[in-house]
């Protein structure tokens, strides 16, 4: 494995573990992630992973890339052989179409489904958080079932509710915070993802995995309140 080092900025460098979405090149970007933020280089400020690179920050007062990347040569090639964190799997309980998933109707229809049984596909398996972006917290999970891969909308919403659980294309996530979105909203869940007030503000971290349970609306309205 060679992994590609690219200067972002003056205070950013970006180490690419290859070009495709897969289990083994999340798994080198998290190796990599973790080495990085044990290992001291002065002037590293930040590193956030993503599905295939890492991008490095750090204080061009202190330091430079040029030396940023020979601090990180030898951990990218130590990447290759470290091992896997065991995964911490979260179980997501999601109310599943009616007011919180207008678009399960049409999704369920393409896949020659009734909406409940999407939902129970869509809940079928485990998925892996490869990383988060989007807005703080907000969970990039792969991949859904084939028949409920389905494209983004072509005008996203004004106001996606939090929590709100969504499809584009092979991926599924969930929407920590009420924002605009473009991702067919399939459900909505109860629990809440990020908060500042917690010790670890982030729920998921990537590498974690994900079961969803599907749940009643009077549970989810019960469980939200909880979460008050």
């Amino acid at each position: 494995m060679i992994a590609r080092m690219i200067q972002l900025s003056e205070s950013a460098v970006t180490v690419e573990f290859g070009d495709t979405i897969d289990l083994r090149t999340n798994e080198l970007v998290l190796a990599f992630t973790t080495a990085v933020d044990q290992a001291g280089i002065p002037g590293f400020m930040e590193v956030v992973p993503t599905y295939r690179c890492a991008t490095i920050y750090f204080d061009a007062l202190l330091t430079d890339a040029a030396t940023i990347m020979k601090n990180l040569q030898t951990l990218t090639v130590n990447a290759a052989g470290a091992p896997s964190r065991p995964p911490l799997t979260h179980t997501i309980p999601v109310w599943y179409g009616g007011a919180a998933g207008p678009d399960l109707p049409n999704i369920a229809r393409q896949a020659g489904l009734t909406p409940e049984e999407a939902g129970e596909l869509h809940a079928s398996i485990t998925y892996r958080v490869f990383m988060l972006g989007f807005s703080p917290g907000f969970p990039y999970l792969s991949s859904v079932p084939a028949p409920l891969a389905t494209p983004r909308l072509p005008t996203p919403r004004k106001l996606v509710a939090a929590g709100s659980v969504g499809i584009a294309g092979t991926q599924t996530g969930i929407y920590p915070q009420a924002s605009p979105g473009g991702w067919r909203i399939i459900g909505r869940t109860p629990v809440v993802l990020f908060d500042l007030h917690r010790p670890k503000p982030f729920l998921l971290a990537p590498g974690d995995q994900v079961r969803f349970v599907a749940i009643e609306e009077e549970e989810f309205k019960q469980l939200a309140g909880d979460q008050a």
